[in-house]
């Protein structure tokens, strides 16, 4: 399961980051640098209207906005 399935509200832990050529291996090493690292605890506290559009996520004691396609890389397990 991804960042982008779970509906707000809900707890889960990073299990890694997907990776699949250059463009991804960037966008992973954003997102290790910004807190998403395996074991981390993060939760969903918003998504965009309608569903669509910004997902707004806690990881540990920070909160950051991802887009769509950088919260499906994130694979987590629900807590």
């Amino acid at each position: 399961m991804n960042l982008e399935e779970i509906l707000p509200g809900v707890r889960a832990r990073v299990s890694k980051i997907a990776t699949s050529g250059d463009q991804r291996e960037d966008i992973r090493g954003q997102l290790e640098d910004i807190g998403f690292l395996p074991g981390e605890q993060v939760e969903v506290l918003r998504k965009g209207l309608l569903g669509n559009g910004p997902i707004l996520i806690r990881v540990g004691s920070s909160t950051f906005a991802l887009r769509e396609s950088e919260a499906r890389l994130v694979e987590v397990e629900i807590l």
